[in-house]
């Protein structure tokens, strides 16, 4: 069985960080259950990468469980590349150009 690997674009990553910023700010317990919900829902992108319906050519989406994020990633063989932690206010497809990876 061959071990899935999971990689964050660098703007994902910051997306993620800034979040979890922001929701420490509002208070620990929060960014807590933040951190846990991304993780939760990595998870299940390993464990099924195509669980998931494409959202946008090649991509899939999954939505964060009590955040309003979905995690937009592209599944290539063995690997999950994350491109965005997007958080549902935003523009749609802002992170389209990120798909060079």
């Amino acid at each position: 069985m061959t071990k899935i690997k999971v990689f964050f674009h660098p703007a994902a990553m910051e997306e993620y960080i800034a979040s979890y910023i922001w929701y420490h700010e509002k208070g620990a317990h929060l960014s807590d259950a933040f951190e846990h919900e991304i993780e939760r829902a990595i998870r299940l992108i390993v464990e099924a990468p195509e669980r998931w319906p494409i959202y946008h050519e090649n991509y899939r989406r999954v939505l964060v469980r009590r955040f309003p994020f979905s995690i937009i990633y592209l599944v290539k063989e063995t690997d999950i590349y994350i491109l965005a932690v997007a958080h549902g206010h935003r523009r749609p497809g802002y992170w389209k150009n990120r798909v060079k990876l």
